[in-house]
């Protein structure tokens, strides 16, 4: 009786054993799976005919870092319209609407995502042409 019932225990550990194994297997191809998806988005989105003079710089956690872009993707940037992407070992630039995209997978593949600003959508804008300089000292 004694060991019918210790038989029973040890086949109940090992198929609750075997679940949590199959489980975390399960767990860790999702993972890789998003992650294929996310290099394979960025890859047939990124933008590389921006490479330009202009230092652009943005942060990726606390480290500050550059990319040297064109004065249309700097715009662009600072509009909203592109997004940096880390790439491998470096970054790429992509289109915000495949940054979304990627953000829904992993939010840490995403360096910048600047929303797209008032000025963009404002294109009637009375006064666009009267445009407030940077450097404008009160």
């Amino acid at each position: 009786m004694k060991l019918k019932l210790r038989l029973s225990k040890i086949l109940r550990r090992k198929k609750s054993a075997t679940k949590s194994s199959t489980k975390k297997r399960d767990e860790e191809q999702l993972a890789k799976a998003i992650k294929a998806q996310v290099k394979q988005l960025i890859e047939m989105n990124r933008l590389t005919d921006h490479d330009g003079d202009i230092k652009y710089n943005f942060t990726d956690g606390t480290l500050v870092k550059a990319l040297y872009v064109d004065s249309l993707a700097q715009t662009q940037l600072s509009k909203g319209l592109l997004s940096i992407a880390r790439f491998e070992d470096t970054y790429a630039l992509i289109p915000s609407a495949v940054a979304n995209k990627i953000a829904e997978r992993d939010q840490e593949a995403i360096i910048q995502n600047n929303t797209v600003s008032d000025e963009a959508l404002n294109e009637d804008d009375p006064y666009a042409d009267f445009v407030v300089p940077d450097d404008l000292m009160w």
